[in-house]
């Protein structure tokens, strides 16, 4: 098994492919989100999803199933009233209203060990529903 990163509380490995994902996502901007899923069976959390770097926010929102939980992190870049360019990377813990039980405790339980991993997330947002999530709710977090 490759290199994997253990969750302490729930037993969970985060793989080394979810660390370089977001470390090439931060620092040399390839893609612009990234998906990550739960394999319950091996216990790993794994990239689900790499959005290129001409996507957007429409289609981070898309890729996230209507039944099932998934993290996601958002390098969300934006213009300052000071006419500055900044980015802020936004880490969202989906768990829509139609999943498990057992998949929402799961992915409460495990956040945070994953949020440990990913260094350098500015703002995290839960959400149920898209609506939880829009871009004006990313906008507002971010200024």
């Amino acid at each position: 098994m490759a290199m994997a990163f253990k969750m302490a509380t729930t037993g969970m490995w985060v793989t080394e492919e979810c660390k370089s994902s977001f470390m090439e996502m931060k620092w040399k901007k390839v893609s612009r989100y990234i998906v990550f899923k739960i394999d319950e069976g091996s216990r790993l959390v794994t990239v689900d999803k790499v959005g290129g770097p001409g996507e957007g926010y429409d289609e981070l929102a898309a890729s996230l199933p209507v039944d099932d939980c998934r993290y996601a992190v958002f390098d969300f870049d934006y213009v300052t009233v000071d006419n500055c360019r900044k980015s802020k990377i936004f880490f969202i813990a989906w768990s829509p209203t139609a999943s498990r039980i057992r998949a929402k405790m799961l992915y409460a339980t495990s956040k945070a060990g994953l949020r440990r991993v990913l260094e350098g997330i500015h703002y995290e947002v839960q959400a149920t529903d898209p609506t939880e999530m829009g871009m004006d709710v990313i906008k507002d977090r971010a200024k």
